[in-house]
């Protein structure tokens, strides 16, 4: 009897399903260097993200499936799971330090970074977050590539901690501080993560409006969903830097 496919959600990826204890996902020209990041960081013993597991009769990416529950896209997390998600992202970092990348390696860039100093996921964010028994993992590493600490930080921050225009700036100010310290985010660099979250998210929305006036999918569908969510999202971390700064310090 063939493998029954269970279709996985997505936003951006298509293609992608559940068979048994695995994932398939179609295949680009940047998936080698992805299952190179994910077995490095196997390797080193780092549980937060799934093991690769090579391709299918059929070409497709195969990578272990993590049972469940996926996070909450408005960023709903009690201050002590941000404290938690906070020290996953650190972990990680602390993991992908070492990693040198294949000589060969193919990077799927969607947003250009600050800088590169190190791999980055490039989207810590609630739909790619699973509550597993052997504790957080990340999913969906298409978009893995160089880029810099802080820039992660800020848009994890923003996404996990929900920080957001209909939230009040003093909720997000602590959600924000729960999120760093559990990072360990040193004293130096936490002014400037208190700029950068509005130029990440000024980022995201630059994207998505780019993409939707070439017409280029998904984000042209994105931005009819979200666009509005981003401008929004982006004013309110540029109006609001001196609070971000002060919970920070």
């Amino acid at each position: 009897m063939r493998d029954v496919e269970e279709p996985l959600p997505g936003n951006v990826t298509t293609g992608v399903v559940r068979v048994g204890a695995t994932v398939r996902r179609p295949v680009g020209p940047w998936t080698g260097t992805v299952d190179a990041v994910l077995a490095h960081l196997h390797a080193v013993g780092f549980t937060g993200a799934p093991r690769p597991l090579g391709r299918d009769g059929q070409g497709r990416q195969v990578l272990e499936y993590v049972p469940g529950e996926l996070g909450d896209p408005r960023g709903t997390y009690p201050t002590a799971d941000l404290v938690g998600i906070g020290r996953l992202l650190a972990d990680l970092h602390t993991a992908l330090a070492g990693f040198v990348p294949p000589a060969d390696a193919v990077w799927q860039r969607v947003i250009p970074p600050d800088r590169e100093e190190l791999v980055c996921h490039h989207d810590v964010a609630p739909w790619n977050l699973v509550r597993a028994d052997r504790g957080w993992v990340l999913i969906d590493w298409d978009g893995v590539g160089p880029g810099s600490r802080l820039w992660e930080v800020a848009y994890a921050a923003q996404s996990m901690a929900g920080l957001r225009a209909d939230r009040p700036v003093a909720e997000s100010a602590a959600r924000l501080r729960a999120f760093v310290d559990g990072y360990g985010l040193d004293g130096a660099s936490r002014p400037a993560l208190a700029a950068m979250l509005g130029r990440r998210s000024r980022a995201m929305y630059e994207l998505l409006r780019d993409g939707a006036r070439r017409q280029v999918q998904p984000w042209a569908r994105i931005w009819t969903e979200d666009g509005p969510y981003w401008s929004a999202t982006t004013d309110y971390l540029l109006t609001h830097r001196a609070v971000w700064a002060a919970a920070l310090a």
